[in-house]
């Protein structure tokens, strides 16, 4: 076997691998529900929190507007977990776990 040959096909990988994953970390992921919409990045940073100026909140909401606000923020971060084993699941070549 080439190791000279097999050395570019690994550095090939990695570029690739590093491209892949700037795409992610750039790309907005939005969870929301009813009340609450958040928008964070492919690094999982909240970039935004945007509460439903529509409905009126009173005190005894609070309990149930953060529990809404982690809902959202969960599902946010699921969709970037499922883009990353999406895009960069090819480059595990069956190691499950890597990303």
């Amino acid at each position: 076997m080439n190791m000279q040959a097999l050395l570019k096909q690994a550095q090939s990988l990695q570029k690739d691998m590093l491209k892949e994953q700037e795409k992610i970390n750039s790309t907005i992921f939005e969870g929301e529900n009813s009340l609450v919409k958040v928008k964070m990045n492919g690094k999982k940073q909240i970039l935004e929190v945007i509460i439903d100026k529509s409905s009126s909140l009173e005190s005894d909401d609070i309990e149930a507007l953060q529990d809404m606000i982690m809902i959202a923020v969960n599902d946010a971060m699921k969709k970037v977990d499922k883009m990353t084993e999406e895009k960069m699941g090819k480059f595990a070549n069956g190691m499950p776990g890597l990303f």
